[in-house]
């Protein structure tokens, strides 16, 4: 039988998902074959797996800790905010379409639990660890009977609960002891001891609330976790953003358009491992200020944030911009760089079709039913138009990976074909290419584009070469540090928490 062992926060952003893939990386050092799993998940960053499904970026990140492939099955059900209380709702990979709050919990719960029960079941015939994250908080006793993200997991699974607190947010002993009240004895039974997350400051002033929530709860605080400020992992909710803190004193500012409506910015993540790169997030009312490139990124609605732009000026400043500077877009990006959004039956918005920046020389549109989900590859062409192909001639033939999430395809005009596809569908039903560039801005539809190291260096070599700095080279900055984050996470938690009553909770073990 599969052991498991969950994990539950007092709270949303209490560090759920990064204890998971530390006892994931833990788990996996020590010989196990280990799974991530997280039965319902609410995020706009997600990550397209082997049989071309979606799943949060967390659980992408987890399977990485496991040192295994990500799979639908580590998160069964994906829901996509889109605004107004509807998500985009993802069963096993799939879209199934948009729905009300209202109607998913009431109408569609069943189908959606019994979809968590095949995954996990399929997931227990492959694996001999199972590492579970809950979702928000365990103690939501108004939505209690429609649970299929906390307790009932637990009961499922058949696991015992690590209930996990964020100090830095204040009030973490009125958490704990709150969500240990609030729960019912059946419930109750599951919560078996509690960490403190994000702890700076001295430990024996934390003492005596340690001894006192012992006694309250009649279960072990496993320890306390410190703030470790060097650790850089993808994030999945968008208040994360404002981790991206503007660093003026580096030689290179990447302007990043902070849409409305933006999704799937982990795109941006490896230029903040870059050591001469800051990334400037510009909100819609923003002034772009002095940077050397522009990124358009990721939206769950490409006419909603087009709209946007041109209601606020921004897009009047990103056209007046490109002239100096390279603009980037990526997939909702594409499409507004473009000269037409067609959205004649109004699929993503009330705005219907719309002109967009017109800095590519491409249109887009919103008619076809399928939504695009597909782990890609392709070449870079020998030639490509525009600023593009002086920046990328010097990696023509190689290959880069991405993954695509898109509704809409795009046809070229005078536009050049940023990439060739090699597997994938890239702008339209042919699968032949993909993106666009001419003039100084380029696009495309692989999501973690930038995650390709040539494609990245060359990018940002031309930028240091145009200002007079040394072009770089060496190992990949990005996925050194990311390897390097997730084993000193797991030497955190190893260090700091009671592992031999991790190992009996998760053994079952007296």
């Amino acid at each position: 039988m599969t052991n498991c062992i969950m994990v539950q926060g007092t709270s949303s952003n209490a560090g759920k998902s990064m204890l998971v893939a530390a006892l994931c990386r833990i788990y996996k050092n020590r010989g196990y074959k280990v799974a991530p799993f997280k039965s319902q998940n609410m995020s706009l960053n997600s990550y397209t797996t082997k049989e071309n499904g979606e799943i949060g970026i967390a659980q992408m990140l987890q399977a990485e800790a496991a040192m295994v492939e990500p799979s639908i099955h580590m998160n069964p059900v994906l829901l996509k905010p889109k605004g107004d209380f509807t998500s985009n709702i993802i069963i096993q990979g799939k879209s199934i379409g948009n729905m009300d709050f209202y109607d998913y919990q009431h109408k569609y719960h069943d189908t959606a639990f019994n979809a968590i029960k095949d995954s996990f079941n399929k997931l227990s015939e492959e694996y001999d660890v199972i590492i579970i994250e809950g979702a928000g908080s365990p103690a939501e006793i108004n939505m209690r009977d429609q649970d299929i993200a906390n307790m009932e997991i637990a009961h499922l699974a058949d696991a015992n609960v690590i209930l996990i607190a964020d100090i830095e947010m204040g009030g973490v002993f009125a958490a704990i002891a709150g969500t240990y009240v609030l729960l019912d004895d059946y419930d109750r039974s599951r919560l078996k001891a509690t960490v403190i997350n994000k702890f700076r400051g001295n430990l024996d002033i934390l003492k005596p609330g340690l001894d006192r929530i012992e006694e309250i709860t009649g279960e072990p605080v496993l320890g306390v976790l410190p703030y470790d400020e060097t650790l850089k992992l993808p994030e999945e909710d968008s208040a994360s953003l404002t981790t991206h803190v503007f660093a003026e004193d580096k030689d290179i500012t990447i302007g990043v358009i902070r849409l409305p409506k933006i999704a799937n910015f982990t795109d941006i993540d490896p230029f903040e491992y870059e050591d001469d790169v800051a990334l400037k997030m510009i909100g819609v009312n923003d002034d772009i200020g002095d940077v050397d490139a522009i990124i358009i990124p990721g939206t769950r609605n490409s006419t909603e944030d087009m709209f946007a732009l041109r209601e606020s000026g921004l897009a009047d400043k990103i056209i007046e911009k490109s002239k100096d500077v390279p603009v980037v877009g990526i997939c909702g990006g594409l499409q507004i760089l473009g000269n037409v959004i067609h959205d004649d039956e109004k699929r993503e918005s009330k705005h219907g079709t719309l002109e967009g920046l017109g800095l590519l020389d491409i249109e887009s549109q919103f008619s076809r039913a399928d939504k695009i989900v597909t782990q890609s590859e392709a070449t870079i062409p020998s030639e490509i138009e525009g600023l593009a192909g002086e920046i990328f001639k010097n990696i023509a033939g190689e290959t880069v990976t991405g993954y695509e999430i898109h509704e809409g395809t795009t046809d070229l005009k005078s536009a050049s074909a940023l990439l060739n596809i090699e597997k994938g569908q890239g702008n339209n039903d042919n699968g032949v290419i993909d993106g666009a560039s001419n003039g100084n801005a380029f696009a495309t539809y692989f999501h973690g584009i930038f995650h390709n190291y040539n494609f990245r260096r060359e990018f940002l070599n031309y930028i240091r070469v145009k200002k007079g700095l040394e072009a770089k080279y060496g190992e990949d900055p990005y996925e050194t540090q990311k390897d390097y984050s997730l084993n000193r996470l797991a030497e955190i938690v190893e260090e700091h928490l009671d592992m031999d009553i991790i190992d009996k909770l998760l053994f079952k073990k007296e």
